[in-house]
């Protein structure tokens, strides 16, 4: 019969197998878009697939010489930190004057945000077109800003909203007894204390920012088209190019992947985020 130390034992290596086997499971599509990427389209191409092949870096060159990577890419960092950055400008005080100033209309009002990403984006593609026109909008990083802070507003606020309620009142109390402005509140008290908080929601913003295809694929054709357009590209009525799509996918995701990981601390952070009670 176990004992209660060998139990605890047997849960904690059954458990991280079970992890490490979710991991792999979720890690498995990365490495098989790598493993693609090295290789030539009639390697891509074979069946059954090929597990020992001879890598090539072909297909990388190629999308820098004939696609012009790096102006995507920029493309694509310029709107996803720019609508983050709007994004979090807005959603900072409005969660603020929410969580603090609550009213009976707030939690209505906050339900009511929510439910707007309910809405099909296809919905309001026509008339978000017609007004992008009308101002001269069209194929601009501008327009794909405002859309993307538009669109994640609602879950950036209530996040943000949700972390800001867990900081105990009276130590914004405090800061207005020693004779602190709204604004030395906010930037001196409050945005030190929930900084994990909000380094998690800039964090998912970024990464829906640098996912959103549909707005970029009907909104731009090649000024200000990111990185999602360039990965469509590849897709094409004579077929699909795997090596080259699966080179490209793999440079979209990369810049991404390695934010998150730097940026990790800050995310679990902000997932556990709490006040000191």
């Amino acid at each position: 019969m176990l004992t209660l130390k060998q139990s605890r034992r047997l849960n904690t290596l059954v458990v991280g197998l079970f992890a490490w086997a979710v991991a792999l499971l979720l890690f498995f599509p990365i490495f098989w878009m790598l493993m693609t990427s090295l290789k030539t389209e009639i390697d891509a191409f074979a069946t059954p697939p090929q597990f020992i092949f001879t890598p090539t870096l072909e297909n990388y060159l190629q999308i820098q010489d004939r696609s012009g990577y790096f102006k995507y890419a920029w493309n694509s960092v310029t709107i996803s930190f720019g609508a983050t950055a709007l994004g979090m400008l807005i959603a900072i005080p409005a969660a603020y004057s929410m969580a603090f100033y609550e009213t009976k209309r707030t939690k209505g009002t906050l339900l009511w945000m929510l439910s707007t990403k309910m809405l099909p984006p296809v919905g309001v593609l026509v008339p978000i077109y017609l007004l992008a026109k009308q101002f001269g909008l069209l194929d601009s990083r501008t327009v794909l800003i405002i859309i993307y802070t538009l669109i994640n507003l609602p879950i950036l606020v209530w996040m943000i909203y949700t972390y800001f309620k867990d900081i105990p009142r009276d130590i914004l109390e405090a800061a207005r007894m020693d004779g602190a402005t709204l604004m030395q509140e906010m930037v001196r008290v409050l945005l030190p204390i929930s900084k994990g908080g909000l380094a998690s929601t800039m964090l998912l913003s970024l990464i829906l920012c640098w996912n959103e295809a549909f707005w970029s694929l009907n909104l731009t054709s090649s000024n200000a088209a990111p990185l999602t357009a360039l990965i469509a590209s590849y897709s094409s009525p004579e077929g699909l190019f795997w090596a080259k799509l699966s080179a490209v996918s793999t440079l979209a995701c990369a810049p991404i992947l390695i934010f998150g990981w730097i940026s990790q601390k800050q995310l679990v952070r902000g997932l556990s985020f709490g006040a000191v009670k």
